[in-house]
């Protein structure tokens, strides 16, 4: 079964950004780090509001990773493939 994609949109210094990368990484996502300082489009776009964490595309969690809201949802991607 593959793995759905992750993206953890986040920025340096960011407390609640490395407890969201914790908590994808304890249900088995490997999220690719975008540092939104890095590009001005997304400073504009999440401005003081990260992480943001979007899965397969769509943005799920800004500001927290609720747990057993992302245990859920990958429970149910899982259940879609088969």
């Amino acid at each position: 079964m593959a793995m759905p994609e992750s993206v953890l949109y986040t920025r340096a210094g960011c407390h609640l950004c490395d407890v969201a990368h914790d908590e994808l990484r304890r249900q088995g996502l490997r999220p690719t780090l975008v540092d939104i300082d890095e590009d001005p489009a997304l400073q504009s776009r999440y401005g003081e509001c990260v992480p943001v964490v979007t899965i397969d595309g769509q943005e799920r969690f800004r500001g927290r990773v609720n747990a057993v809201l992302l245990q859920r949802l990958l429970q149910g991607l899982r259940s879609q493939q088969g």
